[in-house]
């Protein structure tokens, strides 16, 4: 048996995370991640234009059966997400606390609450509908009756400052209400989103729903505000001046607009997140249903 201390140190691999599969970047780059005391930790994927196009592509086609899922699914699925993580806690406790150069007990009580937001978002899919959903009253022999639906594709731009349970308090959000999502990754702490990915990829989360991205933020943000199959933006992670000009490239195609006030919104992440989110990438759908004569009187819906 060799001795232990001959061996060479094996090092983790990052990748993108895009249509269910994990491919180096496009262009072949790389950047230096160190953690806060500039100690090197690994070598993350530099993502491309190129890179962006192909997780918008990814993520239109996850579109159709991710939103058309029951609520319950999606939930269900969720609650999966929240599984693995738990069991991979060891892992994310240590990138955390180099990421955000945070103490062990630190990192520990910030991996607890990101589990803690998958499993709050997934008891929301099914509720959601009966929050913002309802019967109308109109003047006239009709069934009024108004739902949300999700927005599309939703490019996030991630929390800079709090790499995992930032990032999970806006991206749950987005996918439990039926949305897909192109992730922009931290710049300076892409490794916990890229770790992510790998949970994602084994929790039944259908392949494209989710698309993770780890480079320059404004150059991966800049071609996603602009591309025309994206629906809406969460702009986060973005400082004021890139927010600004992603709101101006986000105009062409009137897509929606997230854009939270102060560094990475101003929010503090531990707190009770609310439904603010839930309800940011949503349209409202509303049918009317003739009744009496005209339709089928005194039916149960």
């Amino acid at each position: 048996m060799s001795d232990d201390h001959n061996r060479l140190s094996v090092f983790k691999t990052y990748k993108l995370y895009v249509g269910g599969k994990f491919p180096r970047s496009e262009s072949g780059r790389v950047y230096e991640v160190t953690d806060s005391r500039d100690k090197w930790l690994a070598n993350a994927p530099l993502s491309s234009r190129k890179d962006a196009r192909d997780a918008v592509v990814a993520a239109r086609k996850a579109f159709g059966g991710w939103s058309g899922a029951t609520a319950y699914l999606r939930g269900q699925i969720l609650y999966r997400v929240a599984e693995m993580m738990e069991g991979r806690r060891g892992q994310f406790v240590r990138e955390v606390a180099d990421a955000e150069g945070l103490s062990k007990s630190k990192a520990v009580e910030v991996v607890e609450a990101a589990v803690d937001r998958w499993v709050w978002y997934a008891g929301w899919t099914d509720k959601v509908s009966q929050v913002l959903g309802g019967a109308n009253p109109v003047s006239g022999p009709f069934f009024n009756l108004s739902t949300p639906e999700p927005t599309g594709v939703v490019a996030v731009v991630a929390p800079q400052e709090s790499s995992l349970l930032g990032l999970v308090s806006v991206l749950a959000p987005v996918i439990a209400t039926g949305n897909t999502a192109v992730v922009v990754a931290s710049e300076k702490a892409p490794l916990p989103a890229l770790s992510l990915a790998e949970v994602l990829a084994t929790s039944d989360v259908p392949g494209g729903v989710v698309n993770i991205l780890s480079g320059r933020t404004a150059e991966i943000a800049t071609p996603l505000a602009a591309h025309q199959d994206v629906n809406a933006l969460d702009l986060t992670g973005a400082g004021p001046e890139l927010a600004r000009d992603l709101e101006v490239a986000a105009a062409d195609n009137l897509k929606r607009v997230l854009r939270p006030q102060g560094a990475d919104g101003g929010v503090d992440w531990t707190a009770d997140p609310g439904t603010g989110r839930l309800t940011a990438f949503l349209e409202t759908k509303t049918v009317w249903h003739p009744t009496g004569s005209l339709g089928v009187s005194g039916s149960a819906y």
